[in-house]
């Protein structure tokens, strides 16, 4: 994570979105308690009202688990052929991502 995390430093520096919030973004369609877990220990450490507070409470209500989702209700019903819906899925997350953090910065930021 801390790999990742120092790779995307310098453009997301940019742009002005905080490194802190990569592992919640990469973690999230795959673990929703585990994303939950993150984003409690961004607000115990930043605290709720401040601005990676409330992105990473933002991005937990614009993103889903998508592994999960497509693990358990595609496997219930039987089907076998997912990569569309994966696909699909994957791109949804990275468009909530992204609208969290326009958001966040024009209405906090």
């Amino acid at each position: 994570m801390a790999f990742v995390s120092d790779m995307l430093k310098a453009p997301l520096d940019m742009i002005g979105v905080p490194t802190e919030i990569v592992p919640l973004a990469l973690i999230r369609p795959i673990s929703g308690t585990g994303a939950l877990a993150m984003t409690t220990d961004i607000i115990r450490t930043y605290g709720p009202d401040s601005f990676i507070g409330r992105l990473a409470s933002t991005m937990q209500g614009s993103t889903d688990t998508t592994l999960y989702i497509l693990t358990v209700y595609f496997g219930a019903v039987g089907i076998k052929r997912m990569g569309n819906a994966l696909k699909v899925g994957l791109l949804a997350d990275l468009v909530g991502i992204i609208a969290a953090i326009v958001f966040v910065t024009i209405v906090f930021g």
